[in-house]
């Protein structure tokens, strides 16, 4: 199969919890409170290197979980922070959000970086809560955990020319001869099971991309043998080679052929049957039959589309196919096909929003800094719970609940921990 799509999951490491310490000095109050910051955890970044052509690594590991920050530690010292974790993806992923079914990026760009979860923050040491009124804090905030997700991955190639046709038709040869690239090339259906990249330099020193994609057969519009792989492939291609082989070889006509791959492009996309095409004529050192060659110019002729007659294999007229293809190439603007959701907002804003229901006997608060807050407070220490009521006051929540009827002898259940309200 080709490897174009991945499924994979993600997790940013989490932060390291802050530190409870208190040093040793005379005349303060268990020596004062100097616990450090724990370290944040390693996000997950997607960076993309070109020289990678497919997804095939992301078919053997799937799973990938950046590291933990270090904890906090006595004297004010920090934990380390984790380095975050750098995926490699060919040029042309698309990334998808699965969990809101959103499409995120068209890496699009060789070095292109995309945040997709970041780590989480360390936890603040308890230096940080020492007071006036609160000498010897008893409590250290946890680190935050770092946020997991589905990630869809898609490779749609970032090529200029796209050779298509039927299998067999000597695609794979041409691509070897005019660029580095080394497909698998064999007399057998299928055989190019992976798209192959390589750069075509002319003699006049124009460059461009071609993409050598995998065969297609009739029935692949709706998904027969390569099927819609193949086709999604030459979406993003600004100009198609159309290579058929014009020796008649294998019982086939090259005639039918092009009128069948014609078919298949115009029942996929109207869009794409409609793009830039020059029909190539190859293998023209074993021309049986001149009727073949004089059906396929007169259906050109008809369609107006531009033949080229070349041998791969002698290289007979290839200079000249890839000098008309460079000046063809000027003509047509780069374009984007993939739409972007441009509301879609990586996790790296504070989620600060939280939520009040009624419950049986009282009220339930839910929420990101109701969570971010009970990792703060340790629930068998006094002045730590006077913390936590003086925070639920600050976002607002005591005065919602109010607002709600809460009354004595009311429980308001934050997380898991339950209170009983007093006024």
């Amino acid at each position: 199969m080709i490897i174009d799509y991945a499924k994979i999951h993600i997790k940013a490491g989490d932060g390291g919890d802050g530190s409870m310490s208190f040093r040793r000095e005379l005349y303060v109050a268990n020596g004062g409170p100097d616990g450090g910051d724990g370290g944040k955890g390693a996000s997950i970044i997607l960076k993309v290197d070109a020289n990678l052509n497919t997804l095939l690594d992301f078919k053997y590991k799937r799973n990938f979980i950046g590291e933990n920050g270090k904890m906090g530690d006595g004297a004010r010292r920090s934990g380390k922070s984790a380095k975050d974790l750098y995926i490699p993806v060919p040029l042309g992923t698309i990334v998808k959000d699965i969990g809101v079914d959103k499409i995120i990026a068209d890496m699009s760009e060789d070095g292109q970086e995309l945040l997709l979860v970041k780590g989480g923050r360390g936890g603040r040491g308890n230096q940080h809560f020492a007071t006036s009124t609160r000498q010897v804090p008893m409590f250290a905030e946890t680190g935050e955990k770092g946020k997991d997700k589905q990630i869809e991955l898609e490779l749609k190639m970032l090529a200029d020319v796209g050779l298509i046709g039927f299998p067999n038709v000597g695609k794979s040869t041409i691509i070897s001869t005019v660029s580095s690239a080394k497909p698998k090339i064999a007399n057998y259906p299928f055989t190019t099971l992976e798209p192959a990249l390589g750069v075509v330099r002319t003699k006049s020193g124009e460059t461009f991309v071609m993409a050598d994609i995998p065969g297609i057969i009739e029935g692949a519009s709706e998904g027969v043998g390569l099927g819609l792989k193949f086709l999604k492939h030459i979406e993003r291609t600004r100009l198609l080679l159309h290579v058929i082989d014009i020796s008649g070889s294998e019982d086939r006509i090259p005639l039918e052929d092009y009128l069948l791959i014609n078919k298949e492009l115009v029942k996929y996309s109207e869009k794409l049957s409609k793009k830039s095409r020059i029909i190539v004529a190859n293998k023209m050192d074993s021309l049986s039959d001149e009727k073949y060659l004089k059906d396929l110019e007169k259906q050109c002729k008809k369609d107006k589309v531009k033949l080229l007659k070349i041998s791969a294999v002698t290289g007979q007229g290839l200079d000249e196919l890839l000098e008309y293809v460079a000046e063809e190439l000027k003509k047509i603007p780069k374009e984007d096909v993939v739409l972007v959701d441009e509301d879609y907002e990586i996790d790296v804003k504070v989620d600060q929003t939280w939520r009040v229901e009624v419950i049986e006997g009282g009220f339930k608060v839910t929420g990101a800094p109701i969570e971010r807050l009970m990792m703060k407070v340790n629930i068998y220490d006094v002045e730590s719970r006077q913390y936590m009521q003086r925070i639920l006051t600050k976002l607002g929540v005591m005065a919602k609940l109010k607002k709600m009827g809460l009354k004595n002898d009311d429980v308001i259940e934050v997380i898991d921990f339950q209170m009983t309200y007093y006024n």
